[in-house]
């Protein structure tokens, strides 16, 4: 009993010094930046997929939905008024919203808290020894990403955690299967398929226990569960979701295999996977050159590939076959999502959703068992000269600041919508309470952008429908949304002057104009 009560306060203070890990890390970053987490500012970020997130959060915690639409050239769900992402992505920070309310500042304190109760519980869950940890604290400092998405209003921090849950309790089944760590793997991993669908991966696994351990009843479940999960993930696609400029999964290359011509949808995939693969390549090599947001990422990315496939065949040939099947079942999910990257994203975009696996990668390679932990520090140091020396050139990674001018800037506005702006709550949702924000416009000769930060402002309720410029000008006399938002001076803003609409308020930067009474 004494024995087990020490190693039980070893085990408390092992999870209370990794809990507290992200806070620092946190805290250092800023500090190396020039501020402080209390400085960091969303309103400032050029990020502008934050302003959905935390608008509608904003409007879930009063409403319990949006009372306007959020959408893309006025595009709405079907059902409700959700953006283009599911909103399942957002849970914990409405549970958190609940529990502690909802501020500009929210989603960093929620996001920094998420990764301190995820790597204090994985301490718990995976009981590394003091040397993994060291390993871990070391990979996890370096690795900056971590600490960039704390310091944001993106909920890949919720994927992180989500999936480095899993992996703790992957690593536990491992070592001693149980039915109820495998009940926790099908509930995670279905979650998270709801959340990003790539991560449908992770159900392989315990869909592949049940197999194995019940035969054909474990199939008839297995298969029910795959049903349920795609069944709801699809609802919430076509019901919730309201529909992007361009569609969000590249399908053109499934379209011959639907026709019965498989040789040209083979002939169509390798096409596909050598330019996009030159193109990933070239990106991955340039990260190296002149530090490129999406090659740094490629290049952590294949190096956390080709580390975790080369243990497994390690481990293999150790005969330790649990150990090489955890890393050769994370190496296929490395594998598996690079060619989804390839073949189904926008190389340039897709790197983002290539953070969540790294995320992981970095607690794998920690725990990995090798003389002088010689892959661990090539990791780390690889880590330093992306994240950090060629980091320092890459404006994604800089922590957005509170600036004079911008607080200034959203108290002017926020004074003119609480005056001039209310939320119709009868017959919602409804274009009544919808902005449409403008990218961009031309003024005089040039192209400006909106400066849509001062939309967070907008009264509680209000949904955002982002616009091309196009799109308005040939619709500008049959827009359904009640309220625009355009660069000051703009093609825009003069055909609202000229046709009589309401300035509702104006700065140097962007106006913002009423469209119709009613």
């Amino acid at each position: 009993m004494i024995d087990s009560l020490k190693k039980n306060k070893i085990l408390c203070l092992q999870a209370i010094l990794m809990g507290f890990l992200p806070l620092l890390c946190a805290t250092v970053f800023c500090a190396m930046q020039g501020g402080s987490i209390g400085q960091v500012y969303l309103p400032n970020s050029e990020w502008n997929d934050e302003l959905f997130y935390f608008k509608q959060v904003e409007s879930m915690l009063e409403y319990g939905y949006p009372q306007g639409y959020y959408g893309f050239n006025e595009s709405h769900a079907l059902k409700l008024s959700f953006a283009a992402w599911s909103p399942v992505l957002v849970w914990p920070w409405l549970v958190l919203g609940k529990l502690f309310g909802w501020t500009v500042m929210s989603p960093i304190y929620y996001n920094i808290l998420l990764v301190m109760l995820t790597m204090a519980g994985f301490v718990l869950i995976v009981r590394p020894t003091w040397k993994q940890l060291g390993l871990l604290t070391i990979l996890f400092c370096t690795y900056t990403p971590f600490t960039r998405y704390m310091m944001c209003g993106m909920p890949e921090i919720i994927c992180f955690c989500m999936l480095i849950f899993y992996f703790a309790v992957l690593v536990k089944h491992l070592e001693m299967p149980g039915c109820r760590k495998l009940i926790w793997l099908v509930v995670l991993a279905a979650v998270m398929t709801l959340m990003r669908p790539y991560l449908i991966l992770f159900l392989l696994y315990p869909l592949g226990c049940m197999v194995l351990e019940k035969k054909w009843k474990g199939g008839l479940v297995s298969v029910g569960i795959l049903g349920v999960v795609a069944m709801v993930y699809w609802s919430i696609n076509h019901y919730l979701s309201a529909e992007y400029f361009t569609p969000l999964f590249k399908t053109q290359w499934l379209e011959p295999f639907f026709k019965g011509q498989f040789g040209e949808g083979f002939k169509g995939i390798l096409v596909n996977l050598y330019y996009n693969g030159s193109n990933f390549k070239n990106l991955l090599i340039e990260g190296f050159y002149s530090g490129i947001y999406q090659g740094i990422i490629f290049a952590g990315y294949m190096a956390m590939l080709v580390l975790l496939a080369f243990q497994c065949v390690v481990e293999f040939f150790k005969k330790k076959k649990k150990q090489s099947f955890l890393y050769g079942y994370l190496a296929f999910s490395f594998f598996a999502m690079l060619i989804a990257v390839l073949l189904m994203y926008k190389v340039m975009e897709g790197s983002r959703h290539l953070l969540t696996f790294m995320a992981v990668g970095i607690f794998a390679v920690a725990l990995m068992e090798t003389r002088y932990y010689k892959k661990a520090m090539f990791l780390s140091a690889l880590c330093v000269f992306l994240y950090y020396i060629q980091g320092m050139k890459v404006p994604e990674l800089q922590v957005c600041f509170t600036t004079e001018e911008r607080v200034s800037q959203l108290a002017y506005w926020e004074e003119v919508f609480e005056e001039k702006l209310e939320v119709d709550t009868e017959n919602v949702p409804s274009y009544d309470n919808v902005v449409i924000w403008v990218l961009d416009d031309a003024v005089g000769q040039e192209r400006v952008a909106t400066d849509w930060q001062v939309l967070y402002e907008l009264p509680v309720g209000f949904g955002i429908s982002c616009c091309y410029d196009e799109y308005v000008i040939d619709n500008f006399e049959t827009l359904q949304s009640k309220y625009i938002t355009v660069p000051t001076g703009g093609v825009i803003a003069q055909m609202c002057e000229e046709a009589g609409r309401v300035l509702v308020g104006s700065d140097e930067e962007c106006s913002f104009y009423m469209l119709r009474e009613k």
